[in-house]
C-alpha cells in the first residue's frame, strides 16, 4: 500500500470525483453536483478525502465535522481496487482529522441496500443503532 496517496480533494478535483462516484458508489445523492462539491470544499477544504493510486482516484470519503458530531459519507472505493486496505486507509484519515477537531465518536450514511458497504463498515469497527432512523426534508425541488 506504500503506493496509496491519501490527500484532501481540491477545487480541481471536482469532475473526477463526480466521474469516479458515478462509477464506484452505491446510490446518489441531491448534493452530487458541481455546485454541491464546490460548496464542501469551499466551507471546509479537508472534509473530501481522496485515495489516488499510481495517479488515479481509488477511493474517497468525507469526513464531516459540525463542531458537534463527526458525520462519514461517500466511502467508496473502485470497483478494482476493493479489498486493498483502500477504504481503511481512508476511515483512519478521516478518524484521525475527527479526532484532531476534538470529535468523539463518528457516525456513516450506510443504505440498507448496499451489502457491500455494509460489511465494510462493520470491519471497520462501525455498527448499526437500531433506534435511530433518517429523518429528511428536502430544501430545494
Amino acid at each position: 500500500m506504500s503506493d496509496l496517496h491519501i490527500r484532501s480533494a481540491a477545487l480541481t478535483d471536482i469532475d473526477a470525483v463526480l466521474a469516479f462516484w458515478r462509477e464506484a458508489a452505491e446510490g446518489t445523492s441531491i448534493s452530487d453536483d458541481r455546485d454541491g462539491l464546490v460548496r464542501l470544499i469551499t466551507r471546509d477544504p479537508d472534509a473530501l478525502i481522496l485515495a489516488e493510486r499510481g495517479g488515479r482516484l481509488v477511493g474517497s470519503v468525507i469526513a464531516g465535522f459540525d463542531g458537534w458530531r463527526c458525520h462519514l459519507y461517500r466511502l467508496a472505493v473502485h470497483p478494482e481496487q476493493r479489498r486493498q486496505g483502500i477504504g481503511s486507509a481512508l476511515l483512519t484519515a478521516a478518524e484521525e482529522r475527527f479526532v484532531a477537531l476534538g470529535g468523539r465518536r463518528g457516525d456513516a450514511m450506510v443504505l440498507e441496500r448496499n451489502e457491500t458497504g455494509r460489511h465494510a463498515w462493520r470491519a471497520a469497527g462501525y455498527a448499526p443503532e437500531e433506534q435511530w432512523r433518517r429523518w429528511v426534508k428536502h430544501l430545494t425541488t
